[in-house]
């Protein structure tokens, strides 16, 4: 899930993309609209919202600081990947040098890079302590409607892929869950099953089974033929 192309995307927004009309300002509107069902339909189109931010810093007097961070805070729900970077990179450093007008918007995007950066790193029990030490953190991930669960599922995917069980403290931790909210999490999302020791049984999968590794060489009757040369001349020289 890199949310480069999704299924979600309608046609007319690919017409923008994809042709002259990512350069016109009047798309800017219908790529917000676009954000904004993104954010309420739970799905994230990362090309689309680079294209905004394209046409943002074409036309400067159209940017609103509310859409910038809702673009950041769908990449995050990406994770890992580069998504986050990518949108950042098309942010105008002008506009978040801390003695620009957008006070807030420097701050904002500090933080959500902050959360960015353990998500990346795999650092979730991290993750969810740092969401939960600022009411600021609440207000940047209101407008995206599942923000939390979207994470917790992109987690026990991760999880999944990595692990055939894991102590049920540590995977609480991971999905920032406890006591009756984690067991429902892990029997009804992810369909998990926690033993008698307190082990999170994973099922098998392409992902998390193990592989025997082969080695394969390819040598030829060429490379022995060099290499008896070399050892002849070698010899004679």
């Amino acid at each position: 899930m890199d949310g480069e192309d999704p299924r979600e995307r309608p046609d007319f927004i690919s017409s923008i993309i994809n042709g002259l009309e990512r350069y016109n300002p009047e798309a800017v509107g219908t790529l917000e609209d676009y954000l904004r069902q993104q954010c309420e339909e739970r799905f994230v189109d990362c090309n689309a919202n680079r294209t905004l931010l394209k046409l943002y810093q074409l036309n400067p007097d159209r940017i609103k600081d509310e859409v910038i961070t809702n673009v950041l805070v769908k990449t995050l729900t990406c994770f890992p990947s580069p998504q986050f970077a990518l949108a950042m990179h098309l942010i105008p450093p002008s506009i978040l040098a801390p003695a620009n007008a957008r006070a807030e918007l420097p701050e904002a995007i500090s933080k959500l890079r902050e959360l960015d950066g353990q998500l990346q790193g795999a650092q979730y029990a991290r993750f969810w302590a740092t969401l939960d030490s600022d009411d600021l953190y609440a207000d940047l991930t209101a407008d995206v409607s599942g923000f939390e669960e979207t994470v917790r599922v992109r987690i026990a995917t991760l999880v999944g892929h990595a692990y055939r069980e894991v102590e049920l403290p540590l995977l609480e931790a991971w999905l920032g869950l406890e006591g009756q909210a984690a067991a429902k999490f892990i029997a009804e999302t992810a369909g998990w099953k926690v033993d008698d020791d307190g082990l999170v049984k994973v099922p098998r999968n392409p992902e998390n089974e193990a592989r025997k590794a082969e080695v394969r060489e390819d040598v030829n009757v060429d490379m022995f033929s060099r290499v008896i040369r070399r050892a002849w001349e070698e010899q004679t020289a």
